[in-house]
């Protein structure tokens, strides 16, 4: 089969990319460093021409007001491009609760291009995954203060950036399920309790204090952002810190 891979050449499409043509298939990375632009159309036609399958990973540059425009003008376009050549698969790739959090600008983004997609002529999927393991250290910074970092204790069930990879290339070469796929890490963590691990682990000697209005993750309501009767990936916590 053959696979176009848009935002190919980020942490996860790079990912998914290596694995479809490990496996035997034909994928092919675009980005905009490939000349690829998904918001002005350029090269998309010929980026998709000929693919059965378009997997969309791209995101927007910011998480802020500006994000539900980039992806209301990107997936219009991708759409329209995919409808053009003949794709007969779409996927992309949503965040667990993300309907839950209607606060966040970003999660308001990321859940209308699930409604576009889902209301588009292309069959498709969703895969949906908990919180990146990758980005702990970013949302520890988010919050450091001197020899303080400050976390809600929002319930997390973090999974490993290989294994949504491994999830997301596992929907594309399937039939499109015209729903909804969770993925979810193996364990349940307090944020909190998360910082701490991770500071410990590291040799940080900053100290976590429990502050249930930090940062972008205080204003998740009860555990959302979690699903235990998700496909449960392998990865634990501690053993891809070490």
């Amino acid at each position: 089969m053959k696979f176009a891979v848009i935002g190919g050449t980020g942490l996860i499409g790079s990912q998914v990319v290596k694995n479809l043509n490990a496996a035997g298939h034909e994928a092919v990375p675009h980005a905009l460093s490939t000349g690829v632009d998904i918001i002005s159309g350029q090269g998309l036609d010929e980026a998709v021409a000929g693919a059965d399958v378009v997997v969309n990973l791209t995101n927007s540059p910011t998480f802020d007001e500006a994000s539900p425009a980039f992806f209301k003008t990107s997936m219009d376009n991708l759409l329209a491009a995919a409808r053009k050549g003949g794709v007969g698969h779409f996927v992309i790739l949503s965040i667990v609760g993300v309907d839950q959090v209607p606060e966040l600008d970003y999660y308001r983004a990321k859940a209308l291009q699930e409604e576009i997609l889902a209301a588009g002529p292309i069959p498709y999927s969703i895969v949906r995954a908990t919180q990146f393991m990758e980005f702990m250290d970013a949302v520890l910074s988010w919050t450091a203060d001197g020899d303080t970092v400050r976390l809600p204790a929002t319930p997390i069930q973090p999974i490993a950036a290989k294994d949504v990879a491994a999830a997301v290339t596992e929907a594309a070469v399937g039939t499109p399920l015209r729903g909804i796929r969770n993925v979810a890490g193996p364990e349940v963590f307090p944020l909190d309790e998360l910082g701490r691990i991770t500071l410990a682990h590291k040799g940080d000697p900053r100290t976590v204090v429990t502050d249930p209005d930090a940062g972008m993750f205080a204003v998740v309501q009860g555990d959302v952002l979690t699903d235990t009767g998700a496909h449960l990936a392998p990865t634990r916590y501690v053993d891809w810190l070490s």
